[in-house]
């Protein structure tokens, strides 16, 4: 049913009612529809506005409606035009006319704004849950392999030896920034539109405060024309999710590189690979591409989104009806990488013996001949120059570092005594990164054991926003 018309002579054309209709995807609404449209009743009952036994029966189709839509007995059909139309044709269906009476000092343009943003903070404590669930795993596979030898790599070179533990821990990082993106946006979410009708606010009894509080917000908007406008938390909660695209897909193109013939590092689990349909000797790591191509998919939703919201004047425009299909999109995406991505990474097993191998190659050492010099008052600049030496005189005769006579170091620097073979080791050379985040053992170890800590805080006080929200859309 049209929730509009009264003042028009002709009904919209199909080719109209085609373009405005959105319930085929704003239907995923319909929950928190139902669940603002309790907190409206609430207030308009509270101030006298609806006699107790309408209030009474709007009520009960409401409770009727909610469990009929979880069941699936209760959905849109083809001349609903939107989520909201929808929900008020149901109500009319139990109760008749007097299910009209709910929309009393309420808009679609604060009401729809209501919805998306209880949906949105639903999904994004999803994804954070998702995300911890992916750090755990990352520090399981970080803490396998701490003792584990690798060479490090920058512009995709050798640089210096590393633990492996560490590359991986990496990763744990920037999905912690991702978690308190979240739980910042989340503070900036947490302000209610309803109330601010369609532009103007209220001639009616109403309550936004009391409303806000009933939904779980922290306030009520300070402005109701900004309150049906603003869709700063859509483009907001694009942009993290499309960082978190950003951070599957760097560890899609690690596990890619790892999984090669010519790096043979890593062996990914069959479950979580693919095979050719003509080449019968293929292991694809697929999970690691997708991870890798769905970023693009998330970046251009972000994009969408605030190209649609840029020149946006005055108050709601219909424009805004497509803030819903890139948000539900994004959301749906990072929802199904995420596991893949967790379980790709847990039961990924890595060649210890290969990367040892490769960590000295690539003259990954000559940072420690440097180091060595500055520990003996050598500056670092003229350092730099006769590490840079060693390696030149390696590549000329075909060897390592560690090849090197003593009398080849002399000739180089007077300061490269034959003490200069106690660094020229992968395990000294990580052994001697003991500052706080190095690839030493023990500033490992802190890490790890500071990221779990940080992990575990986390975990809980999403579980408790989870489970809050859960309570308030059960009142």
């Amino acid at each position: 049913m049209a929730l509009w018309g009264g003042r028009f002579s002709d009904a919209p054309t199909d080719a109209v009612f085609a373009l405005s209709r959105s319930v085929h995807f704003d239907w995923r609404l319909a929950p928190y529809d139902l669940r603002s449209s309790l907190s409206h009743l609430k207030v308009i009952r509270a101030n006298g506005l609806l006699q107790e036994g309408v209030a009474k029966e709007i009520e009960q189709a409401l409770r009727e409606l909610i469990m009929e839509v979880e069941s699936g007995k209760f959905s849109a059909i083809d001349s609903d035009e939107d989520v909201h139309s929808a929900l008020e044709r149901g109500l009319t269906e139990k109760i008749g006319a007097t299910g009209g009476s709910l929309r009393a000092g309420r808009s679609r343009n604060d009401q729809v704004a209501t919805d998306l943003k209880l949906f949105a903070i639903d999904h994004m404590l999803e994804v954070a849950s998702s995300i911890t669930q992916l750090q755990a795993a990352l520090l399981a596979k970080a803490s396998e392999y701490g003792d584990a030898s690798a060479p490090g790599f920058t512009h995709m070179q050798h640089a210096q030896p590393i633990l492996f533990g560490h590359e991986i821990a990496k990763h744990v990082q920037s999905f912690s920034r991702d978690l308190e993106r979240i739980q910042d946006w989340l503070i900036r979410t947490s302000v209610s539109p309803l109330g601010s009708g369609a532009l103007a606010g209220s001639g009616l009894a109403l309550d936004p405060s009391a409303t806000a509080r009933d939904l779980g917000f922290a306030s009520s908007s300070a402005n109701s024309i900004d309150a049906v406008s603003d869709r700063d938390f859509v483009a907001e909660a694009l942009f993290i999710l499309s960082m978190i695209g950003v951070h599957l897909s760097r560890i899609g193109e690690e596990w890619c590189i790892w999984a090669t013939t010519e790096f043979g590092w890593a062996q990914v689990a069959d479950a979580y690979s693919t095979g050719s349909s003509i080449m019968p000797q293929k292991k694809n790591p697929d999970m690691a591409e997708l991870a890798r191509g769905k970023a693009g998919r998330l970046i251009g939703n972000l994009t969408a989104v605030l190209a649609m919201l840029k020149g946006l004047p005055f108050a709601y425009n219909r424009d805004l009806q497509e803030d819903k299909e890139p948000l539900f999109d994004s959301l749906d995406t990072v929802l199904l990488v995420l596991p893949a991505v967790t379980g790709m990474v847990a039961t990924t097993n890595f060649d210890r013996a290969k990367m040892l191998a490769a960590a000295p190659l690539g003259f990954s050492l000559a940072t420690e001949i440097a180091d060595f010099l500055v520990g003996a008052h050598v500056p670092f600049a003229e350092a730099h120059e006769a590490a840079g030496k060693c390696v030149a005189l390696c590549e000329k005769d075909g060897i390592q570092l560690d090849q090197l006579s003593d009398q080849q170091f002399k000739s180089i620097h007077s300061a490269l005594t034959p003490e200069i073979r106690k660094v020229l080791t992968v395990q000294g050379a990580i052994a001697s990164r003991t500052t706080v985040g190095a690839t030493g053992p023990t500033a490992f170890a802190d890490q790890i054991k500071s990221a779990t800590t940080n992990l575990s805080r986390l975990a809980k006080v999403i579980a408790a926003q989870r489970k809050a929200f859960s309570e308030m859309m059960g009142a």
